[in-house]
């Protein structure tokens, strides 16, 4: 199946694998939060467990380093598209206040991302990510 959107997330490729996983799970909650009309349905077992929800398309992650997140940062903003964030701060942090509060203290051109996630339309989504590759 062929979604006409597309969910992404950008990870700096020089993160430890503990941090990949970490910063992935923060950022597709950042896009479940904002787009809740992306979760499905909640799953049943033959034995009619239940079980949570979850996106009802697939979330591409790719690499890249710093300059690839800082532009596509830009590029995402351009196209007036909101995104989800990860600094490198927030390694140091333990709650979400201290977390906001690390974003607040730095320019958004400064901000060192390590990681980023957006959701749109397929099309402006390739752009945002361009020069990314898939995470392995």
């Amino acid at each position: 199946m062929r979604f006409d959107t597309k969910i992404a997330v950008l990870l700096r490729d020089d993160l430890e694998m503990w941090q990949r996983l970490n910063v992935t799970a923060f950022l597709v909650s950042g896009i479940a939060a904002a787009r809740p009309e992306l979760i499905g349905e909640t799953y049943l077992d033959a034995d009619g467990t239940e079980y949570l929800p979850m996106f009802g398309q697939p979330v591409l992650v790719f690499a890249g380093d710093a300059e690839l997140l800082a532009a596509a940062r830009q590029r995402a903003l351009q196209r007036g598209m909101r995104i989800a964030i990860y600094t490198r701060e927030l390694f140091g942090t333990g709650n979400d206040v201290d977390n906001r509060a690390a974003v607040r203290a730095v320019p958004g051109e400064k901000l060192d991302l390590v990681g980023l996630a957006v959701h749109g339309a397929r099309n402006a989504v390739d752009k945002i990510v361009k020069g990314a590759r898939l995470h392995p």
